[in-house]
């Protein structure tokens, strides 16, 4: 239905369009006929060219005769004057012409209403399911400068902070703003102002659009939803009448929380670089100029989300606009293994499970990743025949995720098999003879779906928030010892060591770039991280000449835990040798079975 502003337009467009339909109406209408005189008429009778007449109060319409195989339809027709004859009648009577005299039945309004507020009618109702279709097909042409957000209350969002774990600091700051919206007295009585916005910061998966959907479900108030994508449009000024209408919608509803999802699409920093783009720009200034005027004492929340806050503009992270920065980090163990419970309730789980086993095997991960892994197990236990979860499908799944499935069809060559056993049993080794390395949880020579041959799966004693430099070093020297185990083996190297030196080469950078761990360097930072919680690309910070220098010193630590790792292989040889025989024949053994092995043979040699 067209709006009230475009209404008369609507209706002069639908008069003119029915008067030209009424126009074409009458004019094939006419055409259809050809006016004779009266004399042709009576021509025509003696003759014996009519078929038949019918007398109309006007006029008198004439069909004439014509071939028997042209249907009475498709027959021309004439029509003359009607005249005062009293012998008509009896002329078409004694030359066999049919006859019948024709009444118009139908008033003046029925033809008003059938010719003008018919065709009206149909074609008001057709032209706007047309424009409404064309309208939701294109996105809403007539609300172009509409704001999208979609509305939640806590009925449709089910989610609350019960629902999220490993995350308590995050959620103590957004209680805070829940209970404000709740009991805005207690607050208010104090002089306490209520926060216009929290920036939800963090790495992707960790539950940012969560906490804010929990909140929706704690404060019971009307949740807008919106992604930073949603302002901008190819139309410059769009954005920014979105924005406008956002808030205008909040001032109804309020008290209310918005929440901006990917707030960097709209907020990123604004400079005087070449290819800026008007359209984000305008956004921005209009969402900054909203979040000034807006009262927050009417309880209207706004919550961003980001996991880029480098690149927003100064201005929007002031106070005044988003006045607390909530970091929503990747849980530590004690987060994980809550996390894992949560998820856990919706999954039949054996009561063998032990959850902090699979926490201390997930280093690093976040909370998407925790719920593929669940979500995986359940998978494989179905796979296998069970109706509940078993450590093993969890452990299986980490594996899964972090490497792949296994390649059961790939068939290696026996060198081939034996290299990788080496190899990988050079890392476990190098491993249990350092105090500083991690222990060994499973070595396996299978191949996985992510390109691994074969790997060995380190297992934390507990969870480490600091990393030493004896630490770090003896990492690296787990992770060359591969290669090291190839060379004293088969005294050849082969490809597999690829991922190895590449992380090793990325410690010992760290070490002297980053961490200050280098003598030569000391307590300098040569690099800084970008994008830290994306992909933390280290971005240089000296000249070319001390980039060399720093090359030369990763090399030479680098080499340093290479001599250490070759030299603990060359003083276990028998260790080495008996533990990759019978990986060969296992392929898979646990760090129990390692760690059997190993101290057999050294008793043994005591």
């Amino acid at each position: 239905m067209p709006n009230k502003e475009n209404l008369p337009k609507f209706i002069a467009i639908a008069l003119l369009i029915t008067l030209g339909i009424n126009i074409l109406l009458s004019f094939i209408s006419q055409s259809a006929f050809q006016e004779i005189d009266y004399s042709t008429f009576l021509r025509m009778l003696d003759n014996d060219e009519i078929y038949s007449v019918q007398i109309a109060e006007d006029r008198i319409i004439i069909i004439p005769k014509a071939d028997s195989a042209t249907p009475i339809v498709e027959r021309k027709m004439y029509y003359t004057g009607k005249l005062d004859y009293p012998g008509l009648v009896d002329r078409l009577y004694d030359a066999g012409v049919k006859f019948k005299p024709v009444q118009n039945k139908q008033s003046p309004i029925m033809n008003f209403l059938i010719s003008w507020v018919l065709p009206f009618g149909i074609f008001y109702v057709f032209a706007s399911m047309l424009m409404g279709s064309m309208s939701k097909r294109m996105g809403g042409t007539m609300s172009i400068g509409k704001s999208n957000a979609k509305v939640y209350v806590q009925k449709s969002t089910g989610v609350t902070f019960d629902d999220v774990a490993g995350q308590e600091e995050a959620k103590e700051s957004l209680q805070e703003i829940v209970d404000f919206l709740h009991s805005p007295s207690k607050y208010t009585k104090i002089g306490a102002k209520l926060p216009k916005g929290a920036l939800l910061v963090g790495p992707p998966g960790t539950g940012k659009t969560l906490l804010a959907k929990a909140v929706a479900g704690e404060a019971k108030v009307p949740f807008f939803s919106m992604s930073g994508s949603d302002f901008v449009e190819m139309f410059v000024g769009v954005g920014a009448a979105r924005v406008r209408d956002l808030f205008k919608q909040t001032e109804k509803h309020a008290p209310c929380i918005v929440f901006i999802d990917e707030i960097d699409a709209i907020g990123k920093s604004r400079d005087s670089t070449l290819g800026g783009n008007d359209e984000r720009e305008q956004t921005l200034n209009q969402l900054l100029a909203e979040m000034d005027g807006f009262d927050s004492s009417k309880g209207v929340v706004i919550l961003g989300a980001t996991n880029r806050p480098e690149v927003l503009d100064k201005a929007l992270l002031r106070p005044g606009r988003f006045d607390r920065r909530v970091i929503v980090d990747k849980p530590d163990l004690k987060g994980r293994e809550a996390i894992l419970k949560v998820h856990a309730k919706n999954y039949s789980m054996d009561e063998n499970v032990n959850l902090r086993e699979i926490a201390l095997a997930t280093a690093g991960a976040v909370g998407a990743d925790l719920a593929n892994m669940i979500n995986e197990a359940a998978l494989r236990a179905v796979k296998m025949g069970r109706d509940k979860i078993r450590q093993d499908d969890l452990f299986e799944a980490v594996e899964t995720v972090i490497a792949g499935k296994e390649k059961k069809d790939r068939v290696m060559t026996q060198t081939e098999k034996s290299m990788v056993a080496f190899h990988e049993v050079g890392h476990a080794l190098a491993s249990a003879l350092q105090k500083k390395a991690q222990p060994v949880h499973k070595i396996t020579i299978i191949p996985r779906t992510m390109g691994a041959l074969g790997y060995t799966m380190q297992m934390p004693e507990e969870e480490k928030y600091l990393m030493t430099k004896d630490e770090m070093l003896a990492q690296i020297v787990v992770l060359l010892a591969g290669r090291a185990a190839e060379e004293l083996i088969f005294n050849e190297i082969t490809t597999g060591a690829a991922n190895d030196i590449e992380r090793a080469t990325h410690l010992a950078r760290q070490m002297v770039t980053i961490y200050g761990m280098s003598d030569r360097f000391g307590m300098m930072g040569l690099e800084s991280i970008q994008n830290r919680y994306l992909d933390g690309r280290p971005v240089r910070n000296c000249s070319d000449t001390t980039a060399a220098e720093v090359d030369n010193e990763v090399q030479r630590i680098l080499k340093e835990c290479y001599e250490k790792a070759k030299t603990l292989l060359q003083d276990n040889m028998e260790a080495l040798g008996k533990i990759a025989s019978y990986l060969i024949q296992k392929e898979t053994i646990m760090g129990d079975e390692f760690m059997e092995i190993l101290n057999s043979v050294n008793n043994k040699s005591e």
